[in-house]
């Protein structure tokens, strides 16, 4: 059996400076045994694999694989995953917005500004966690209480806990631990002076199946829901730029912005940089 495969580097500012993203395309033959497999042999953060959609308004289905689950959501194997379904079949016609089928449901990707741009999904759980697990979160990053301005579920699929400090440097000064004993996704959000060139950066953390915690390089879900708790909570008025993965020597940019409707989107540049054929 052979599949054609692309190696997508997402929200990077150049080559090889954000994400990188698996898409196995034509999937349908595969398995849930078989994409979990692949997964962890390609040992990235995710991979998608792309499938004919049940959705009559879906142009694609994609599956989201981390080393250890599927997911029903996630953000750069969305926009990953739209890149290398243009590539693969070009620009639907008459219309500027691909529609992703997922676990989560259907997920619109526009093109914006010589980007892709998808639809933040609602939120499947808000509001201010319990204080064991708030206090579990600030012990994996090593932190006070009296260092947090806030902090909300912002779960959108993969489990994010958010919490808010006063600056970019703080969050950049995090040592989080090295392991943890359940399961945890932690992302952090801190403001950077005026004039930088991004407004906030974004630091990602989780446990893996081994329980070693990981710091994601960039991460479209976590910058999704961070956005809507900032527009929503009024910390946020406008449009703008987060970083992350500076801790990591990437360079990711996330563009977020609100349509008139309310609407999150959440864009970044995307690239392929691998294309050819799995053999299995």
């Amino acid at each position: 059996m052979t599949q054609a495969i692309h190696f997508v580097d997402v929200f990077g500012t150049g080559p090889l400076s954000g994400n990188p993203l698996a898409v196995v395309t034509g999937a349908d033959a595969l398995g849930t045994d078989d994409m979990q497999r692949l997964t962890r042999w390609f040992n990235l953060s995710e991979t998608a694999f792309l499938l004919a959609p049940t959705h009559p308004q879906a142009h694609y289905r994609v599956r989201i694989f981390t080393l250890d689950r599927e997911m029903p959501f996630a953000g750069h194997p969305t926009l990953g995953s739209c890149h290398a379904w243009l590539a693969a079949h070009g620009a639907p016609a008459g219309d500027a917005t691909v529609v992703q089928q997922c676990g989560a449901g259907l997920v619109p990707v526009r093109r914006d500004q010589g980007r892709l741009a998808f639809a933040a999904p609602p939120l499947l759980r808000s509001g201010a966690p319990a204080p064991a697990a708030l206090d579990a979160a600030l012990r994996m990053l090593g932190i006070g209480a009296a260092e947090v301005l806030d902090a909300a579920w912002i779960d959108n699929g993969p489990g994010w806990l958010g919490i808010r400090l006063a600056s970019a440097e703080q969050v950049l000064a995090l040592e989080p631990a090295r392991r943890w004993p359940e399961r945890i996704d932690v992302g952090v959000v801190g403001p950077h002076p005026a004039g930088a060139d991004a407004a906030f950066e974004v630091r990602a953390f989780f446990s893996d199946h081994l329980g070693a915690i990981v710091e994601d390089p960039v991460t479209g879900s976590l910058n999704a829901s961070l956005a809507q708790w900032l527009f929503a909570s009024g910390v946020v008025q406008h449009d703008y730029v987060a970083a992350q993965g500076t801790r990591l020597g990437r360079q990711g940019r996330i563009h977020l912005g609100r349509d008139a409707a309310g609407q999150v989107w959440v864009g970044g540049a995307t690239r392929s940089h691998v294309q050819g054929v799995l053999q299995l």
